[in-house]
């Protein structure tokens, strides 16, 4: 039998809980302790048979796990990754891997030097479909790929901001819903290079953004669009199409197209579409459902961080990984802060 992984959470809020749930349906892993100073923390670890700590050098000074999730506040990431890293013990780290840049390239150099493997908890890459739209679109399904569009609306209700961070910067839904669009285009399209925004706070007229629109070039010369909105009623949101979560009402919506010299492909329904014969607006074109399974990605990114702790799989997504998608999240706040177009880079 392989060996089971004993991973700490650390965070129960909650994506710390269904970090929790997913180890405790994964045979290849075992929930080995639960971290959180907050009131309740300790009952929900006690229902779960686990042992509950407040603070996270417990459980890696006594030796209890092989490996940790940090899913603690975005303020804390760097920190709590940099305590386990500094132990040798892999960490997979919600998103975003940091709250800028420099703490996440701390992370990944900390990281490089002690040889400790990170993880980033974009999830989305694991779910069965992302996986047969890479291999789709790696295979030439619709040729070499020219433009992107993302649509991520959804209304967050008025009760959502009565807790005080999200009406502060840093909580909207550039960093905590965007954040997620951007690594899925990385890792379907290729990395992009320059970056031009808007953003918009007209109906709430908090702190942070509500609506962002952004216009992105490619480096493999690939254009696209992002338009984000956590204030609209709407259908098209990978929330509402996917079917990861059930916490979210199901759609039969789609809110990414990419498009292409032999065709385009319709995420997440995964209907490519292609001509019959000739290429041409004047011929017959035909919709074709690409068959997938259906896995929680939670408990497919849980199996492969054990498989990653044993040694025998890379990270799907990499620190660097999500120190990309993090870069690409501050080149949007500043070329809408500032109306200047924004060079990315390597």
């Amino acid at each position: 039998m392989r060996q089971k992984i004993r991973i700490a959470v650390a965070g129960a809020g909650q994506i710390g809980r269904r970090h929790v749930e997913a180890i405790l349906e994964t045979p290849e892993a075992q929930l080995a302790a639960i971290v959180d100073p907050a009131p309740g923390a300790a009952a929900y670890a006690a229902d779960r048979g686990v042992p509950h700590f407040i603070d996270l050098d417990d459980p890696i000074s006594r030796g209890l796990a092989d490996a940790v999730i940090v899913a603690t506040p975005n303020q804390l990431h760097a920190e709590n990754s940099l305590r386990c890293i500094a132990a040798g013990l892999p960490v997979l780290i919600e998103k975003p891997v940091a709250t800028d840049s420099e703490a996440a390239a701390a992370i990944i150099r900390a990281a490089d030097t002690r040889g400790t493997p990170v993880l980033v908890g974009h999830h989305r890459r694991h779910n069965p479909l992302i996986q047969r739209a890479k291999a789709e679109l790696d295979g030439g399904a619709i040729g070499n790929l020219l433009s992107f569009s993302g649509v991520t609306w959804l209304c967050k209700p008025d009760d959502y901001f009565e807790t005080d961070w999200r009406r502060m910067p840093g909580a909207g839904p550039v960093y905590l819903n965007m954040i997620h669009d951007i690594d899925l285009v990385h890792y379907l399209c290729g990395e992009i290079d320059i970056i031009h925004a808007w953003e918009s706070n007209a109906v709430r007229g908090n702190a942070v953004e509500e609506t962002a629109v952004v216009s992105m070039k490619f480096r493999n010369g690939m254009l696209g669009t992002i338009n984000v909105s956590d204030a609209i009623v709407a259908p098209w949101s990978w929330e509402l199409t996917a079917r990861e979560n059930p916490s979210y009402p199901p759609t039969d919506q789609h809110c990414y197209l990419i498009g292409g010299t032999h065709g385009s492909l319709e995420l997440p329904r995964l209907r490519l579409w292609r001509n019959r014969g000739r290429r041409s607006w004047w011929e017959p074109i035909d919709a074709t459902h690409v068959p997938f399974g259906f896995e929680d990605p939670l408990r497919r990114q849980i199996r492969q961080f054990a498989a990653v702790v044993r040694g025998e799989e890379a990270p799907l997504v990499s620190g660097r990984d999500g120190l990309q998608a993090l870069r690409v999240v501050e080149a949007v706040k500043q070329s809408a802060r500032t109306g200047a177009t924004v060079v990315i880079g390597s």
